[in-house]
């Protein structure tokens, strides 16, 4: 029981633990690449690990001007996203030869919106038995009108 006692604690503040170090990544590594924007007040990130996939919906306000950026710790590679509309359109994917691992796009969008981001983190290369888990965050500014 005493065992029991000392263990859950520390497994329940498990994620709290990651949720910050997620925080200070980004706000070291991530946040400067929004440097001409306003970031908005939503933080979004997650731990991931080589070949998971993540979704996240968002909502982008009529004429006004956005950088959407993904950032990621190196450990994970380059990643792969894409913007897609409700009607699952591709709008933007950097895994193009054009935008191969650029991290960020900057749009304007003509009317209010909900756009879906996909993130994909590669599969790893080596055949080690450890997993890398790293931080993954996106980000949104505007710029001020």
């Amino acid at each position: 029981m005493k065992f029991l006692k000392i263990i859950l604690p520390v497994l329940l503040m498990l994620p709290l633990v990651s949720q910050a170090q997620c925080r200070s990544f980004t706000k070291k590594k991530c946040l400067p690449e929004l440097e001409g924007y306003v970031q908005n007040d939503n933080f979004n990130s997650a731990v991931l690990i080589p070949g998971d996939e993540a979704e996240l919906l968002l909502t982008f306000y009529a004429g006004k001007e956005y950088r959407l950026l993904v950032c990621g710790h190196p450990v994970l590679g380059d990643l792969e996203f894409e913007v897609l509309d409700t009607d699952d359109e591709v709008i933007y994917t950097n895994v193009d030869e054009e935008n191969e691992a650029d991290a960020k796009f900057d749009f304007k969008v003509a009317t209010t919106q909900q756009l879906i981001v996909r993130i994909r983190v590669p599969e790893a290369e080596s055949t080690s038995t450890l997993i890398h888990e790293g931080c993954v965050s996106v980000m949104i500014g505007s710029k001020e009108n």
